[in-house]
């Protein structure tokens, strides 16, 4: 029944809590189950929800046997006063009076203490079995109560256990198991049949299928070959794999993960704010109908019941059970959320705004066309100037241009300089003729004096037109096509059946832009933007007062990722674009960004249910007591039941581990 909850905020100028969740991690690579556990339970001292203890039940046994005494008269030495009843009630009761003198202590108005004074008065007024009687439902109560919330927490926390502690280390042929910590990037690991994968890395040899249900929420096995990514924490269900290691402990996917839900733990929503002040309003009305209901009808039977029908605890304790148990199901399904903030902007989210490479499509094109600009010019020499001009770019285009030269065969050359121009192209020279190599969009070869006649040749809704000029002719174009991700389709209509508006940003080419966003049933569409142009949009829906939600994977996105109400970043893109958003999308699964949307719009109605309802228990309640409908004993019962019933309801957002991982943590 406490209302005790740790705080750990900071915002920028917009209100949002830009603190990395990366940043200042309590979980550590070797021993993290341990010094995990260690903190929370020196955290969980502090609080009021704990698991069961033999003082609880003893305390409760305690109770009961002195109100059975009490009631069937076994020992009662003074006519006045039961000596029974009130040593009972002031021992039984010591951790409400205790928590009480506390909150006075701090000036702070809680449940404990206003139950304080309603036992007091129960006692005054010589109702003895009807004090010990408040006193074991109260008791009752916050042991069920901290049942509740310490199965909640559990059900996150386990899944540290899917992190193992030792890895096969293979080295000159040989296997050796050593710790985590003692790993490094480029290290091969061998995976065994059976068993969790310890690090981030990618596939160097063997074959299996791999169970990612924790990581991604994909419910059946993704097979695994040279050459793809495997997550720590996933369980290799067949083959053997050796896997080069690319990230260790706090630094994989999984650890992430972690990371996010501790801070989830840790920090206070807004939403969780009201909850708390709406509780402490609840207890001030409580005590002021009392006084009323004294003043008015002289009944201290009456003025008792109102004291303690009304119950806050449900939506101080039950709000950041459903935040907490929001977060961790959403990790379960593929997406880190930074903090229980970035939830509850996530459930008001009216408009979506969507950059194109990366997002709505794998970000992996291949060159479908070279067309030259006149018949003398060769389609190698426009591949081979264009793949020497972006030797040293990292943009998906410029990767597809390469591959395209090497399974030709082409020799590319070193460029002796090289400049990016975000959102444009590339201008790169090189040292054989001194001509400058200018690889890009139309804006670009414009802007360089390059006249441009041709039109976009290729076809298809992924379809984009890359230049090429060399000194100040124009060569001719590549058409590079990307393949949309199979479920944006069906995520965009998924999104537009709740009533969300959807925006397609992109830098590409207009008729581009066009032809993908028909193809997805997306209504609005800018092309051709700058990363300044798109922050601009983004800028100014925000300032149009919708809550906007933007999704991208790039450099040129982390900026209007970090404007937006919440940015998403896709968990495939650039650590530059993970960093600036609010919630990463391991997978790179849009399906995953429209049940993680389902589960922050859950929640919020979850909360406001405890919310309505508290109110409306209270109220009624109230109302019956000040009247004499209530007596204490079932007014008492009325404030357990209703608290118990909101938490529970707070608990239907908490994730339920799967048959595999329960497997595994059985078998760490």
């Amino acid at each position: 029944m406490t209302l005790k909850v740790v705080s750990l905020t900071s915002s920028n100028a917009n209100g949002k809590d830009k603190s990395s969740a990366l940043n200042g991690a309590s979980l550590h690579s070797h021993d993290h189950d341990h010094d995990h556990g260690n903190d929370h339970d020196e955290h969980e001292g502090h609080e009021h929800h704990r698991g069961l203890e033999i003082a609880d039940l003893v305390r409760i046994a305690f109770v009961a046997v002195a109100a059975a005494a009490v009631w069937f008269k076994i020992w009662e030495p003074f006519a006045s006063f039961s000596v029974i009843g009130i040593v009972a009630t002031l021992i039984g009761g010591y951790p409400i009076f205790k928590e009480a003198v506390e909150n006075i202590l701090e000036r702070k108005m809680t449940m404990e203490l206003s139950m304080t004074i309603a036992l007091l008065a129960a006692l005054a007024i010589r109702e003895f079995f009807t004090a010990l009687v408040i006193t074991l439902f109260v008791l009752a109560a916050e042991v069920l109560e901290g049942l509740t919330v310490g199965r909640g927490r559990k059900a996150i926390r386990e899944m540290i256990d899917f992190l193992p502690r030792t890895a096969n280390l293979v080295s000159q042929g040989q296997t050796e198991e050593v710790e985590i910590e003692k790993l490094r990037a480029g290290d091969v690991v061998l995976a065994k049949p059976g068993t969790r994968i310890p690090v981030d890395g990618e596939v160097v040899g063997g074959h299996s299928f791999v169970d990612q249900a924790s990581i991604t929420g994909e419910s059946m096995p993704v097979e695994k070959s040279a050459g793809m990514a495997v997550y720590a924490g996933t369980i290799n269900q067949s083959g053997a794999l050796q896997i080069c290691t690319s990230r260790i402990g706090s630094d994989t996917t999984f650890g992430k993960i972690i990371e996010a839900v501790e801070r989830a733990e840790q920090s206070k929503a807004p939403i969780q704010k009201t909850a708390d002040r709406l509780a402490g309003y609840l207890v001030y009305f409580a005590l002021a109908a009392a006084v009323l209901t004294f003043f008015i009808t002289h009944n201290v039977r009456s003025t008792i019941s109102v004291v303690i029908v009304a119950g806050a605890c449900g939506i101080a304790a039950g709000t950041p059970l459903a935040v907490l148990g929001a977060i961790g199901r959403a990790a379960r399904q593929g997406s880190i959320i930074k903090g229980g903030l970035y939830l509850e902007i996530l459930g008001r989210v009216d408009t979506v705004l969507l950059d194109k490479t990366g997002t709505l499509t794998f970000g992996e094109p291949a060159v479908r066309q070279v067309q030259p600009a006149a018949a003398s010019i060769s389609e190698e020499l426009i591949l081979v100037s264009a793949a020497t001009a972006e030797s040293r770019s990292e943009h998906p285009l410029a990767k597809a241009i390469m591959k395209s030269a090497r399974e030709r065969n082409l020799p590319v050359l070193e460029p002796e300089t090289f400049e990016y121009r975000p959102g444009r192209g590339v201008i790169a020279g090189t040292n054989d003729d001194g001509k400058k190599i200018v690889v890009g969009n139309r804006a670009l070869l414009e802007e360089q004096g390059i006249k441009v006649p041709l039109t976009i040749n290729g076809s298809g809704p992924a379809v984009s037109e890359v230049l090429v000029a060399k000194g100040h002719s124009l060569l001719g174009s590549i058409c590079i096509a990307d393949q949309l991700r199979p479920e944006s389709a069906a995520a965009m209509r998924a999104l537009e059946s709740m009533g969300i508006e959807t925006v397609l940003l992109t830098g590409d080419a207009a008729a581009v832009a066009a032809s993908v966003a028909q193809t997805l049933g997306v209504k609005t569409v800018y092309a051709g933007l700058l990363p300044e142009q798109k922050l601009q949009h983004v800028a100014r829906c925000v300032k149009e007062g919708h809550v906007v939600a933007m999704i991208g994977d790039g450099i040129n996105d982390a900026p209007a990722l970090a404007e937006a109400s919440v940015g998403i970043a896709m968990g495939s893109g650039t650590d530059v674009a993970r960093e600036s958003a609010d919630i990463v999308l391991i997978g790179s699964d849009l399906s995953r960004f429209v049940e993680t949307l389902r589960i922050a719009r859950k929640c919020h109605r979850i909360i406001l249910q405890n919310f309505y309802g508290t109110l409306i228990v209270d109220g009624i309640g109230v109302g019956m007591a000040a009247f004499g409908l209530l007596n204490p004993l079932l007014a008492a019962f009325i404030h357990v039941t209703s608290e118990l019933t909101f938490i529970l309801n707070s608990t239907r957002l908490l994730p339920a581990l799967s048959p595999a991982a329960k497997v595994a943590a059985s078998n760490k």
